[in-house]
């Protein structure tokens, strides 16, 4: 059984669909902090959820079509982290988030091509009139979203601006950084930049210690 029969039992309205690609949303995040984020900088999926009711709300456009919000979050699970992982798992599930979990036995067990496999099922079936996927870097989501735009459904990337200059780049496909949900981080990203610089200058905080060095 797919994650895609499991999540909203026989229900036929059309999805406005959301897929976080946890491991690559971790990695660009990881990227712009210099290290694991704390409690301030972990993404609150409460808050996109909310986000996600709005936008289908919109999309909707109060139409007699039915149409539904639907949200999996995609994560590899490191052998012997279950323990660890298992609350973040629970709270997601609490929310309202199916999760689609998978062993991380190789360097190339990803779930990129989980993902594509659920977008296409809900595409063929009840069909799409959203389509949201949340992946920091995505090149590999790029042409079956393209496909999908281009059939008239409304297409967007998730992302950091700082790794999404193909999402920037293409029409068709509107790109939301996350930080820009309301509510989605406690405090702002520290995300000074060489292109985003002050004109008076900005000091970048070194991503680890010179100690670090002799180890």
């Amino acid at each position: 059984m797919t994650v895609g029969e499991i999540i909203s039992g026989h229900s036929r309205a059309r999805r406005v669909l959301l897929v976080w690609d946890a491991p690559n949303m971790d990695m660009g995040l990881g990227a712009i902090l210099g290290g694991r984020p704390t409690a301030a900088h972990r993404p609150r999926f409460d808050a996109l959820g909310r986000w996600l009711l709005d936008r289908t709300a919109q999309l909707s456009g109060g139409s007699d079509d039915p149409v539904e919000p639907e949200a999996t979050v995609f994560t590899n699970i490191v052998p012997g982290s279950a323990e660890v992982v298992r609350p973040w798992v629970d709270a997601l599930r609490n929310v309202g988030y199916a999760v689609f979990a998978k062993p991380k036995l190789a360097d190339d067990t990803d779930v990129d091509d989980d993902m594509l496999e659920h977008i296409e099922l809900r595409r063929q079936s009840v069909g799409l009139a959203g389509l949201i996927v949340a992946s920091a870097d995505g090149q590999a989501f790029r042409e079956p979203l393209l496909s999908i735009a281009a059939d008239g459904v409304a297409v967007t990337v998730i992302g950091f601006h700082e790794h999404a200059s193909w999402a920037l780049a293409c029409e068709g496909i509107e790109f939301v950084d996350l930080e820009d949900i309301p509510a989605v981080f406690r405090e702002p990203l520290p995300r000074i930049g060489l292109d985003s610089l002050p004109d008076d200058g900005a000091w970048l905080a070194p991503f680890r210690p010179l100690a670090a060095l002799l180890r």
